[in-house]
């Protein structure tokens, strides 16, 4: 706690930790220096020299392959249209780019299309790590002849 003189003093420090947290709470995402309408406006080059280098590799060396290309195509597609109709996918692989932000993708996780937000903090990352595979593993009561005292329960 800092000490203060008087009470106006304290009262000066409060009002300006308040605009500081108000300018902190109202700051718009930024990607490496970079807001999402810039980086929409970007062409595919520019926006492959901002991501980390697995990323970049993998999108400028190697290229796209055919599946993620067929989802960006659908997605360009959707972003036109502006139908109902859900984009559903199962290349986890495919990199989360800006022009993807606002859009709701149904992500295979190896049983159902697991629905998933993209968010600005997501660029980068792959579909893949939002749509989790596994489900939590939830024990029930242990069965008959599992431990050594039940075997002397009666079974009804």
């Amino acid at each position: 706690m800092k000490n203060f003189k008087n009470k106006k003093e304290r009262l000066k420090y409060n009002h300006l930790n308040k605009e500081n947290l108000e300018l902190k709470m109202s700051r718009e995402f930024r990607y490496r220096g970079y807001t999402i309408e810039e980086m929409q406006k970007m062409s595919m080059d520019e926006i492959i020299k901002l991501l980390p280098s697995r990323q970049r590799r993998s999108l400028g060396k190697r290229g796209l392959t055919l599946a993620q290309t067929i989802l960006l195509r659908r997605i360009r597609e959707y972003k036109q249209q502006k139908t109902d109709k859900p984009i559903k996918t199962h290349c986890r692989d495919m990199i989360i780019l800006p022009e993807m932000v606002g859009l709701t993708i149904h992500v295979h996780n190896g049983k159902e299309f697991v629905p998933v937000n993209i968010k600005p903090e997501m660029i980068g990352h792959r579909l893949g790590e939002f749509a989790i595979t596994n489900k939590r593993v939830i024990h029930g009561r242990a069965g008959v002849g599992a431990t050594r005292s039940s075997m002397y329960v009666p079974l009804k």
